[in-house]
């Protein structure tokens, strides 16, 4: 979108062309008759508003996480830099008022004064309703729902009007953090079940279009690959009314347009903007930029170990010693990453998570490697990328398509639209991609349990099985619930150890969430699912 453009379609809004109520929205962002207006830019948008919708984009889950209430949510405490950053470990009620934790079991009294958009009260009959919903509906939100070990609509039940339990089938202790993720958020049950059909008892036709939530802001507009418009909800009782009353986020897929509209104050917030860009402007100090790394998060290779040539284990180590690793950090990152390669030979495995690898860029163990694999000429393929990030993905991809050319592999780059990326994962044919994962739950055993577990979540994206694998797996998610920390520790060693060995994907580096705002921004903060939470944030 040009720039003209962008500001002519913003200028129309405050004309009334869509919302005659809406506040003055004009060019420039430091303008006071914006103040109350928030207006994002971004390479990408959603292609779903329904966090249980099935394939469900990342944008996506930026509306669900602010239209939507769950029951609980996180504190917050002083991240790198001063960035207020969620507390993994300690919770706070958003739809409940009052939380009780027994043995087995968790209580939440709801808040009696809370609304949906529509105006309907927030009950307990919607709290278990949405919930069941999480855990039947399939796909990525049930298999959320199982990290935590919530899987069956019986756990879920109505004791009063305001007042549910969650029963535990065991003791597990991702489960309270598991109902603060995106995925457990309430749904408006009667208005979801009125949009209902036979072939679609959830209403997931009907959420995917519209919010049917009580969260702090409400979709009044979306335009899918165009804008999304939200308004602050005013009968918000999560937390504090936001400050922002407006959020205008609009999708303009150049970078250079992107920056030009923040650099010339015609936008206020912008993320996945090349890093070169986000070094600059860090440097010229006209704007301000955080950046953070993703927690529990890595930019990797995948490959597909069900089909030749990727089956054999030598073929995906040489894969491994090929990457072009120190070039993508300084040609594509520019530094704003933490390298996941070159560990020292005799370095120890460390009980966490993320931790470098020992591979490194070496093409003659490469080139033997494939030869002792019977692919001594190389083999065609294709590497496929996520368009919504083409800023890093792009560029990734053809750094490694030309080291991977000097073994006489000949790569094609298959180039995605980000609307579909989500289901072309779940087909799970995709011979070789590059994808980014990032661990709602800080833990190494929760980002495993998505990525290399034989039921083969959406995540493990390498259709990857191994029965010892699974057994470090969940033999350190028994240790942890049960406070073994020998056990703990010899499992999360043994699951580094072999996906390090048997390599189904290459580590590459850990990302860091870049974000350009305008000086008068504030109250940004680094949440688990990266995306921007509009309600802390004002403008001066």
């Amino acid at each position: 979108m040009k720039r003209r453009d962008f500001l002519k379609s913003v200028s129309g809004l405050a004309a009334g062309a869509v919302l005659p109520a809406a506040p003055s929205v004009i060019s420039s962002a430091r303008a006071d008759a914006r103040s109350e207006t928030l207006l994002i830019v971004s390479e990408g948008g959603p292609n779903n508003l329904d966090i249980h919708g099935v394939g469900t984009n990342v944008p996506g889950y930026e509306v669900s996480w602010n239209c939507y209430d769950r029951l609980i949510s996180h504190e917050m405490k002083s991240g790198p830099g001063g960035v207020p950053y969620y507390d993994r470990d300690k919770f706070k009620g958003e739809l409940a008022d009052d939380i009780k934790i027994d043995d087995m079991s968790v209580t939440f009294k709801l808040k009696k004064n809370a609304k949906f958009h529509d105006g309907a009260p927030v009950t307990a009959k919607d709290v278990k309703w949405s919930l069941d919903r999480a855990v039947s509906v399939g796909g990525f939100p049930t298999f959320q729902m199982s990290a935590g070990s919530l899987t069956k609509a019986e756990q879920f039940v109505v004791v009063d009007d305001y007042t549910v339990r969650v029963d535990f089938l065991k003791k597990d202790r991702l489960t309270i953090p598991d109902l603060a993720v995106i995925v457990p958020c309430i749904v408006n049950s009667e208005l979801a079940k009125k949009n209902a059909s036979e072939k679609d008892p959830w209403g997931l036709e009907y959420t995917k279009q519209q919010t049917a939530g009580s969260g702090a802001y409400k979709v009044t507009k979306w335009t899918a690959g165009t804008e999304v418009i939200m308004e602050r909800n005013e009968d918000w009782v999560g937390g504090p009314l936001p400050k922002i009353k407006r959020v205008i986020w609009r999708m303009v897929p150049q970078a250079g347009n992107r920056r030009a509209l923040l650099e010339r104050g015609d936008a206020d917030i912008s993320y996945e903007l090349p890093f070169k860009d986000f070094q600059e402007m860090k440097a010229n100090g006209k704007l301000n930029v955080v950046s953070l790394p993703f927690s529990n998060g890595i930019q990797y290779i995948g490959m597909n170990v069900t089909k030749p040539p990727f089956d054999n284990p030598k073929v995906r180590q040489a894969m491994a010693y090929a990457m072009p690793y120190q070039k993508i950090m300084d040609a594509v990152l520019f530094g704003l990453g933490n390298p996941m390669f070159g560990a020292a030979k005799d370095k120890a495995t460390d009980v966490a998570w993320p931790q470098p690898t020992k591979y490194f860029t070496d093409m003659e163990k490469a080139k033997a490697l494939l030869a002792e694999a019977g692919y001594a000429n190389g083999f065609e393929t294709t590497i496929s990328f996520d368009l919504n990030f083409a800023g890093v993905n792009e560029p990734l991809c053809v750094l490694v398509q030309e080291s991977l050319a000097q073994l006489g592999i000949k790569a094609t780059i298959n180039k995605v639209p980000g609307a579909n990326w989500r289901t072309e994962l779940n087909k799970k044919e995709m011979p070789l991609f590059t994808n980014v994962f990032s661990g709602w739950l800080d833990y190494p055993e929760y980002f495993f349990y998505w990525c290399y577990h034989g039921n083969n979540s959406v995540f493990n994206t390498m259709s990857y099985k191994s029965a010892e694998m699974d057994k470090f797996i969940d033999g350190a998610r028994t240790a942890a619930a049960t406070g073994d920390k020998a056990a703990y520790d010899a499992d999360v060693k043994g699951f580094v150890d072999l996906a390090f060995a048997d390599v189904p994907r290459i580590p590459l580096y850990q990302p860091f969430v870049n974000v350009a705002m305008q000086k008068n921004v504030t109250g940004y903060q680094y949440w688990f699912h990266r995306r921007l939470d509009y309600r802390a944030m004002a403008k001066g």
